[in-house]
């Protein structure tokens, strides 16, 4: 049997994170070693919250959950995406209090120790804005030498973004954070908009989920509630893209994820039109990756087939 690969995840728990959360909790591939929060579909206190309560309905009270970020690396929090995620960031839902309370560290800390704990082991799996990624840069400089790899649910290479014309919402509330996280020595995996909007959950996975014995999974199926209305415009039906999911199947090692490009990418920290733009340099891939110079990651981009049914399937999995 191979052994789980530990994980931490750095997330804004809003409704997808939930999801993204309820496949790594399921995950044979994952171990989850800690969770830090940050500011970004709601705040990093409320994200803090929304998690501890979501890991003890799910029997697993005793991962650490640290509160990370407010505020953003150059400017404060902009009060999130309510209209997007309810109220409370998971659609409104009021779930049980956990007991469990925040580690006394802060997300920060909690990163820079688990690095130390599972040295050259520990993947990094962001799924919110990266402030608390680039807080532990500046505080541990040493931290990607011990880091195995990140993956980061941000960006839109050819796609179109969905704060502004050109940016995609992790990577425009905090592009400096951003650029510093793709600047730093380590292998990155960036999970775009480009892929993460081609794969959807709709009303009939919710009801599978509504439909469960278990209490955990039944409650992820209520959070996805508002999620779903609030994409008919854009779909013209009650859809969910599987923006943080993809992240989290990806870091897992999940099959059939996408093509993986080895490219350069940027991130505009200007205060202009293209702010947040993830500049991909897509020239040169005919002939395959080429030895470029500059910062290096791989983008994911669109398999042929739906990868909803595979996250349906751990979801549901023993539920």
């Amino acid at each position: 049997m191979s052994t789980r690969i530990p994980v931490y995840l750095d997330c804004d728990t809003g409704v997808d994170d939930a999801v993204a959360l309820a496949y790594l909790l399921r995950s044979d591939a994952v171990d989850l070693v800690g969770i830090g929060t940050v500011s970004g579909n709601i705040d990093s206190a409320q994200a803090a919250r929304n998690t501890l309560d979501l890991l003890e309905l799910a029997g697993h009270p005793d991962i650490p959950v640290a509160i990370g970020a407010h505020d953003h690396v150059t400017h404060p929090y902009g009060g999130g995406a309510k209209h997007v995620h309810g109220e409370n960031g998971i659609g409104g839902v009021e779930l049980p209090r956990a007991a469990a309370e925040p580690d006394a560290r802060d997300a920060v800390q909690l990163l820079i120790d688990l690095s130390h704990a599972h040295a050259g082991m520990l993947q990094v799996l962001t799924i919110g804005p990266v402030t608390n990624i680039a807080h532990a840069l500046e505080r541990d400089p040493s931290l990607p030498s011990r880091i195995a790899g990140v993956t980061a649910m941000g960006g839109a290479a050819l796609a179109q973004g969905n704060i502004t014309p050109v940016a995609e919402a992790n990577i425009y509330n905090d592009p400096e954070a951003a650029d510093v996280m793709l600047r730093a020595d380590w292998d990155t995996v960036l999970v775009p908009l480009d892929i993460t909007m081609q794969h959807t959950l709709h009303d009939g996975d919710r009801e599978r989920l509504l439909a469960s014995n278990d209490p955990f999974v039944r409650a992820v199926g209520e959070i996805l509630d508002h999620y779903l209305d609030f994409y008919v415009e854009e779909f013209g039906e009650r859809l969910s893209p599987l923006h943080d999911p993809l992240a989290a199947m990806a870091v897992a090692g999940a099959a059939g994820i996408g093509r993986p490009l080895r490219v350069p990418v940027e991130i505009d920290t200007t205060q202009g039109p293209g702010r947040g733009q993830t500049v991909v340099d897509m020239r040169g891939q005919r002939r395959g990756p080429r030895d470029h110079a500059g910062v290096r990651t791989l983008v994911l981009f669109d398999g042929e087939e739906s990868l909803a049914e595979d996250l349906m399937a751990t979801l549901l999995r023993g539920a």
